[in-house]
């Protein structure tokens, strides 16, 4: 899964990586990954250090040649707004936290976050049997990518997915297995799976950082 993927020399900062979606993203396009979450994360693939998000970021993102921070999105998905439950909002002080580090950075959530001049991506644009819409705001050009129509249902939460319908990887899904194949995490839990982001989001971004971007190896 690993280990024929040659090295860039460039850093990457995960931050809330949970068991490593976006990290193997970055990974499979040569970057060295160092996660971060404030739990533990015994099945992250690469280099983990359990710490606050923010504390780590502020102590430590200048290290890095690359900053990804996907926060906690329960504040901003529909099922929480109607139900009417109260998270923090981080984006603001994590975006902060990242405009002082100075380096390159992608921020990652839900249709309806407060992120600036997001792009949107799906499964659907990778050929993965997920729609799985997430947004990304960016400190460098991130092109928008054509967004092909839905046409295979999703499979209601809950029940076996059937020939033609496509995978809604949220709550308590059926069938660990083919969630791990459409996602591309074999490694991940159920769990991981249902927070994480497929690892060819962060691939695609880390293609168009490394052609639009120059960037210097940190020290």
């Amino acid at each position: 899964m690993m280990a024929n993927t040659p090295r860039n020399g460039l850093r990457v900062l995960d931050l809330f990586c949970c068991q490593g979606g976006a990290s193997m993203g970055y990974h499979q396009a040569g970057f060295d990954v160092t996660g971060i979450d404030v739990t533990p994360q015994p099945r992250y693939p690469f280099t983990f250090i359990q710490a606050d998000a923010l504390d780590y970021l502020a102590q430590h993102g200048t290290e890095f040649d690359l900053i990804h921070a996907s926060m906690p999105c329960q504040r901003y998905t529909r099922c929480q707004q109607i139900q009417s439950r109260a998270h923090p909002d981080l984006i603001a002080p994590v975006r902060e936290l990242l405009h002082k580090t100075g380096r390159p950075y992608a921020i990652e959530n839900v249709p309806g976050a407060p992120l600036l001049d997001p792009v949107e991506l799906c499964g659907a644009m990778f050929g993965l049997r997920t729609y799985r819409h997430r947004l990304f705001e960016t400190s460098f050009p991130l092109p928008h990518r054509h967004h092909p129509r839905h046409l295979a249902p999703n499979a209601k939460m809950g029940r076996p997915v059937h020939d033609g319908e496509f995978m809604h990887i949220v709550g308590n899904f059926s069938n660990v297995p083919l969630a791990r194949e459409v996602m591309g995490m074999p490694w991940a839990t159920r769990d991981g799976l249902r927070e994480a982001i497929p690892p060819a989001y962060t691939h695609h971004i880390a293609r168009h950082f490394l052609t639009t971007t120059d960037v210097e190896v940190a020290a």
